[in-house]
């Protein structure tokens, strides 16, 4: 019995995604509840798993398809492995499958009969590739995408155009990498030796371009900045960090100092705790906090719940949490959604100074950057201390600039008196 692979309910406000990566081909057995394709979205990658024991018959969407809800992505056949003669009667199948071989066949030159699969060929003809001169690697020596790109990955002067023209000559012997799925290079390299490569952009890329566009165009963003004296904050974690990790098994960083000031902040200043719905606004008393993660498409936002009522320890243990599962790439939905204010620290990439972007619906953010020694004036003496620049982004819609600054001074107040941050974070 055959059952098919369907895109499963993606979350709330997500209605499509892209096929990332199929991790069965056709022909292979999978296990019930055993991971079949991932699929991107654009706030976390999720993998589809079978719902029945069998083998992959058929995969109707190649990796870099879009997809919605409900969409059938390929087929089960459920028991033993199917007959030779059964795959002959299959539908057809798109990369990165292989085809069966009366739909992947294409003439030589010379009447020879060349196995390839479809998107070989069209693979090849864009880069005008003879296929009698690339070697297949797939099953019964059909060529494959993947054996087309070797080819054009061949040394500088043997890499064909990509033109509508007459067969280029046999490739030299393929290269023994081929390249990922979602890169592949464009025009061969000019004689001055310049490369260019060309790279799909990956759905939460795309969609995180939208996003800061939107809040640009959306909100009357302005940035107001403020610097801080970490002396305070440095040496109580000089003092304690060798304890603090001892007991509680996380470092004490100063992303926990910054959550209960921006927590302390808040409460003083409502208002940039809200929301703009409409001709209405919503002021929230609960303080999710969002925190700025950097993976390798960019920066995602998880979300610390109740910033409020947690310890020091608690939130550094669940910041430590959602930056290893952001990395990793297995952060649920619900980990993303909901955050009432954002913090993000461009000063451990050395940042100096940065103007944030709004992550809305909220209306402000605060941008933590590097510590650096510098001299200041202390009761009319010349010291050094390390500081570091503040700057919090705002919506002007609501946020009048005196709230902004007050904000802004109230969190520097607080980082610089760790005393009142205990008693009023």
């Amino acid at each position: 019995m055959a059952y098919e692979i369907k895109v499963p309910s993606l979350g709330e406000s997500i209605v499509e995604a892209t096929v990332a990566r199929w991790l069965k081909r056709v022909g292979e057995t999978v296990a019930a509840g055993e991971p079949v394709v991932e699929l991107e979205t654009d706030k976390v990658n999720l993998e589809v798993a079978a719902d029945h024991a069998g083998v992959v018959t058929a995969i109707w969407k190649e990796e870099g398809a879009t997809v919605g809800i409900g969409d059938v992505l390929g087929a089960i056949e459920a028991g033993a492995a199917p007959r030779a003669e059964a795959v002959a009667a299959r539908p057809p199948v798109l990369v990165p499958a292989e085809p069966e071989p009366h739909e992947a066949e294409t003439s030589g030159g010379n009447g020879a009969t060349v196995l390839a699969t479809p998107t070989a060929q069209r693979v090849a003809a864009e880069y005008a590739v003879d296929l009698r001169g690339v070697a297949g690697t797939g099953p019964g020596g059909r060529i494959t995408k993947e054996d087309v790109l070797r080819s054009v990955q061949a040394p500088v002067g043997a890499t064909p155009a990509p033109v509508a023209a007459a067969p280029a000559a046999a490739t030299p012997p393929p290269t023994p990498v081929a390249p990922p799925a979602a890169t592949r290079p464009v025009t061969p390299a000019p004689p001055s030796g310049r490369r260019e490569e060309r790279q799909r952009l990956s759905r939460r890329r795309l969609t995180i371009a939208r996003r800061l566009v939107e809040a640009q165009q959306t909100a009357a963003m302005l940035t107001t900045f403020n610097e801080v004296d970490m002396s305070a904050v440095m040496e109580l974690r000089k003092r304690r960090k060798e304890a603090f990790k001892e007991r509680h098994g996380v470092n004490l960083g100063f992303m926990s100092f910054f959550t209960r000031a921006v927590v302390g902040a808040l409460k003083a200043f409502p208002m940039v705790n809200a929301e703009l719905q409409g001709d209405e606004v919503v002021v929230k008393y609960y303080y999710d906090i969002g925190v700025a993660v950097g993976v390798e498409e960019g920066l995602v936002v998880p979300v610390v719940r109740d910033a409020d009522r947690k310890s020091f320890a608690q939130l550094e243990q669940d910041i430590a949490d959602l930056a290893r599962r952001a990395r990793e790439g297995t952060l649920s939905l619900a980990d993303l959604q909901g955050g009432t204010f954002t913090i993000t620290n461009g000063g451990v990439y050395g940042s100096l100074l940065s103007t944030p972007i709004l992550n809305t619906p909220q209306v402000g953010i605060l941008g933590m950057h590097k510590v650096e020694e510098r001299p200041v004036v202390i009761n009319g003496q010349i010291v050094i201390r390390p500081m570091m620049y503040l700057a919090l982004s705002y919506d002007h819609r609501l946020i009048d600039g005196s709230t902004a600054v007050r904000f802004l001074v109230r969190v520097k107040e607080l980082i610089e008196d760790p005393e009142a941050l205990l008693l009023e974070g």
